[in-house]
């Protein structure tokens, strides 16, 4: 795989050392099992995978030599390039200026952008309506794109349903940047509709077997398919992509519902007229990371912290996951963690930053479970892990143990 050219403050003293060791003993990454980092008073137990995924480093990589190489002229991001706040502040430090926040508002004025400007894509890819309004200013979109390739295997297999004649189901958030471009790039090719989770697929689904009125499907969802959709037309074959960060499992679910789905309204003979199969639209980051945190889940810990930005998909999936086993802390960075007694951590369901008290248990060893989304650098994962092992002076020194894990 490509090696990217990235800050090195992005990169940690070990982790890398740690990933490569895991890769080249499990080249072909059969094996989930966390890496044990024992210190003895403190254990952590380290994801399989976690951290900048390909997309990421390549968004990184091509932002940077943007930066270099138009010295003196203005250069913006048409939103946040990846869902990271230290990435992303570390860009507007270095003069670069944002044109929309992450739900498609302008924050500056478009009227006073010109040709000459420079304009970075994000990772997540961007709506052709977009596209359409630089080029008409005269700024190429595609000059300095940094849309993750995953994201365009989404849209070319999206482009292929559509030319076969097939309604596009996205499962994503409607709002997310990523699902609006793939819907954007979906519609031109045939009829799309976005399904959130297992609990829209299901009412899909009912609407296309009959036990729900076809009107319902029309407000049920409202702004999420495409203009002149015809419920009895467009939606007799049918098939399923997705925004890359989201479950795997779920993606999972709701592609085997909607088979069975046509199978039932129109007979095994006759389903492959009706559902393709499109099982191969999720990022293999996603999927590893998803994994490995499944692989964590395994080990008995007394809490977990998950690292990333607020607002990253793929971060907030990883999150519920480790929350159905046990308490899990999901922070921004290491500054969130105030002392040993207290933490400022995110809570998912109610969106906003909340403090917990007495995190850490009182006993002889505290087991600790500790990853990161996708958007993550590994610098800010081994500063998390620093200062929680500051907490507990008689630990052996975190080199120690490394080069011991590094040598053995």
């Amino acid at each position: 795989m490509k090696k990217f050219e990235i800050p090195p403050y992005y990169r940690s003293s070990f982790i890398t050392q740690i990933k490569n060791l895991r890769k080249d003993f499990d080249p072909k990454k059969k094996d989930f099992s966390p890496t044990v980092l024992d210190f003895g008073s403190v254990r952590f137990y380290l994801a399989r995978h976690f951290g900048f995924c390909y997309g990421v480093e390549n968004a990184i990589e091509i932002a940077y030599k943007t930066i270099e190489e138009n010295k003196g002229k203005r250069i913006f991001l048409l939103s946040e390039m990846i869902h990271n706040p230290g990435v992303n502040n570390d860009l507007i430090n270095l003069g670069v200026k944002f044109l929309m926040d992450t739900n498609g508002n302008e924050i500056f004025d478009w009227s006073n952008l010109t040709s000459e400007d420079i304009v970075i894509i994000p990772a997540f890819g961007t709506t052709l309506e977009i596209e359409h309004r630089l080029n008409k200013i005269g700024i190429n979109p595609y000059r300095y794109n940094t849309t993750c390739p995953f994201v365009e295997k989404v849209w070319n297999r999206s482009e292929i349903l559509g030319k076969q004649n097939y309604t596009i189901i996205i499962h994503g958030k409607h709002y997310h940047e990523e699902t609006r471009a793939t819907f954007s790039h979906s519609i031109v090719n045939g009829p799309a509709v976005i399904v959130r989770n297992i609990q829209e697929a299901k009412v899909l689904s009912d609407i296309i077997l009959g036990t729900i009125d076809d009107r319902f499907f029309y407000t049920y969802f409202e702004g999420k398919y495409s203009p002149g959709f015809d419920v009895k037309k467009d939606l007799s074959r049918i098939g399923v992509v997705n925004q890359t960060t989201m479950l795997a499992s779920e993606t999972q679910e709701i592609a085997d519902l909607f088979r069975e789905t046509m199978l039932k309204k129109y007979g095994e003979e006759n389903l492959k007229y009706h559902f393709a199969d499109t099982r191969d639209t999720l990022c293999y980051a996603t999927y590893d990371n998803q994994q490995a945190t499944y692989g964590l889940l395994q080990t008995k810990a007394d809490f977990a912290i998950v690292v990333g930005g607020y607002n990253s998909s793929n971060t907030s999936h990883i999150v519920e996951l480790c929350s159905e086993k046990l308490q899990t802390y999901f922070i921004s960075s290491e500054e969130k963690i105030i002392s040993r007694d207290t933490i400022l951590h995110y809570d998912i369901h109610k969106k906003a930053e909340t403090i917990s008290h007495n995190f850490i248990p009182e006993k002889e060893t505290v087991d600790i479970i500790l990853t990161s989304g996708a958007s993550c650098p590994d610098a800010v994962v081994e500063a998390v892990l620093r200062k929680i092992h500051s907490f507990f002076p008689n630990a052996k020194e975190i080199e120690e143990v490394i080069n011991n894990l590094l040598e053995n």
